[in-house]
């Protein structure tokens, strides 16, 4: 398709600009970039980070640029995100089930994480809603904003422009590598602690992906929930933040358990083989990708 804004010319050794490529490229620098430039300026805007990191707005600032380059396409890209897609064999039997288990594994996560660490380290590292120096409703509200504009970046639009092009394991696992490279802060620690990290990132993002697959209704809501319920049980019974690394090695062995049921489901689902085409993402308009 030539329109000014992508061809492809199909000839090796040509140059070759593939859309899906060239949004995807558009969204990570912008989500990067964004993200430095909202750490930066938080400290000026006063809001704490305890409260909500301005950083996590990076992904929806890359959602936001596509949007204004590829106005057609994103309409697509971003479908079930809130409302039903219209695609109705985006629907399979389960479904509204798994929102239901995705949000619960959640709780799974860290019940095994801060379980695990209390009989290692032989003391629960608990924090009491009320000890909090906010108010743990505005806490919660903010971190829901916050994993939402996280999620309407990775899970609602990246993780289906993956998917028209990958299967429904390897476009999740792709989605949680660049997530955990995407908090770049991380790998100022040490080793252990960056790959605790790194393997969360890449199990949750496993979960999410399996979770979400064919999920045709309110995505945002249920990736931004998920999120949110992990980042609240990692502030009320881990101290991972200070840099410790077997918290957060722990938390990614959590999380790689947790993901362990639904990459069986998975596959029970599609009879040991990926999931169909039409559990993915509907591609964009005009055959052009």
């Amino acid at each position: 398709m030539r329109n000014g804004k992508y061809w492809d010319t199909g000839t090796a050794g040509q140059d070759r600009r593939v859309p899906w490529k060239a949004e995807a490229g558009v969204f990570l620098a912008v989500a990067f970039l964004g993200a430095g430039a909202l750490g930066v300026v938080q400290p000026a805007t006063g809001v704490p980070t305890e409260v909500v990191q301005l950083t996590q707005f990076g992904p929806a600032a890359g959602v936001l640029a596509v949007a204004l380059l590829w106005s057609e396409r994103i309409r697509a890209r971003l479908a079930g995100t809130v409302r039903a897609a219209r695609d109705t064999a985006w629907a399979g039997p389960g479904r509204n089930r798994a929102g239901l288990l995705l949000l619960l594994t959640a709780p799974l996560i860290i019940a095994l994480a801060a379980g695990a660490y209390a009989l290692l380290d032989g003391d629960a590292r608990l924090t009491g809603p009320r000890s909090l120096a906010h108010p743990f409703a505005l806490i919660v509200l903010a971190q829901l904003v916050g994993a939402c504009g996280e999620e309407i970046g990775w899970r609602c639009y990246l993780q289906p422009l993956l998917r028209t092009r990958f299967g429904p394991l390897a476009a999740p696992v792709a989605v949680g590598l660049l997530w955990g490279a995407w908090h770049v802060q991380v790998f100022a620690q040490r080793p252990g602690y960056a790959a605790g990290f790194l393997l969360a990132t890449v199990a949750m993002s496993v979960v999410l992906g399996l979770g979400l697959e064919g999920v045709r209704a309110h995505r945002l809501l249920l990736a931004g929930g998920f999120h949110t319920l992990v980042n609240l049980g990692m502030l009320l019974t881990m101290d991972e933040e200070d840099g410790t690394v077997l918290p957060m090695v722990l938390f990614g062995g959590a999380c790689l358990l947790a993901a362990v049921p639904w990459v069986l489901r998975a596959r029970w689902d599609g009879g040991g083989q990926p999931s169909a085409a039409p559990g993915r993402i509907p591609a964009a308009p005009h055959g052009a990708r």
